[in-house]
C-alpha cells in the first residue's frame, strides 16, 4: 500500500554527478562532501528550470535535504532556479545515502576484483551487503522513521541519492519489496531525473538521460 501524502507533492530527485561518480568509486556516508563536477551542476540546473516549469505560480516547496554536501550544493543550484531560499533548507542524516562501510573510497571495479561480483546488473542494485554498511530494508526502516514524522502540510522538494531516493520512492508509491533485497525499490533513473509523488502516484518532471522535460 502507498503512503499518503494529504494530497501534497513530493519533488524528488538525486544529487548531481560527483567526482566519485564520474569515476565509479562508492561514496555512501564516509564520503560526504565530494563535490559535483560541471556536469553535475549542469544537471542540477537543469532539473531547477524543470521544476520551475513545472511549478508555474504555485508556492515554492519546503526544502529537504540530505546532510551530504553533494545533495546540498545541488539543491543549492535548484534553489536558485526556483528562487528559493536555500538557507531554509531542513537536513536530516536519515535521507543519507546506503552506508557502504569499508567499501567507501574505493572503485567498484577494486573491489569486484577482490571480492566477486557485487551488482545486480538487471536491478542495478547492490548483491551483497556492504561489508561494515546497510543493505536496503536498513534505508527503508530509516526512511520510514522521517516519512512517520512528516506532516504532509505542504509541498516539499527532496535531494538526496541515487538508492536512498528509490527506496524512498518505493515507500511512497507501495511498491512490492523485492525478495532479495528484502525493501521495496523504484526503478532506476538517470542522474539528473526528477519526479513529482503525489498521494502513490509518480509523475516525471525531467529525465536525466536527455528525453526531455515535462513543461
Amino acid at each position: 500500500m502507498s503512503i499518503s501524502t494529504n494530497n501534497r507533492r513530493l519533488f524528488i530527485a538525486r544529487h548531481g554527478e560527483t567526482v566519485f561518480n564520474k569515476v565509479a568509486r562508492m561514496q555512501g556516508q564516509a564520503e560526504l562532501h565530494t563535490p559535483l563536477t560541471w556536469e553535475g551542476c549542469v544537471q542540477a540546473r537543469l532539473m531547477g528550470r524543470a521544476l520551475a516549469n513545472y511549478l508555474g505560480n504555485d508556492p515554492t516547496p519546503q526544502l529537504w535535504s540530505s546532510t551530504a554536501g553533494r545533495a546540498l550544493q545541488t539543491l543549492a543550484l535548484v534553489s536558485e532556479e526556483i528562487d528559493a531560499d536555500w538557507h531554509q533548507t531542513m537536513r536530516d542524516d536519515r535521507l543519507l545515502e546506503i552506508d557502504v562501510g569499508l567499501w567507501s573510497s574505493r572503485t567498484y571495479a577494486d573491489i569486484s576484483a577482490e571480492i566477486g561480483p557485487i551488482v545486480d546488473v538487471e536491478h542495478k542494485l547492490f548483491s551483497v551487503r556492504p561489508e561494515g554498511g546497510e543493505f536496503y530494508e536498513d534505508v527503508a526502516q530509516r526512511l520510514l522513521h522521517w516519512l512517520d514524522e512528516l506532516p504532509f502540510d505542504q509541498d516539499m522538494l527532496i535531494i538526496c541519492h541515487g538508492m536512498t531516493a528509490r527506496v524512498l520512492r518505493g515507500l511512497l508509491l507501495g511498491v512490492e519489496p523485492m525478495a532479495q533485497f528484502r525493501a521495496p525499490i523504484a526503478p532506476s533513473l538517470a542522474q539528473g531525473s526528477m519526479v513529482m509523488i503525489r498521494d502513490g502516484v509518480e509523475e516525471l518532471v525531467i529525465d536525466g538521460s536527455g528525453q526531455g522535460e515535462r513543461a
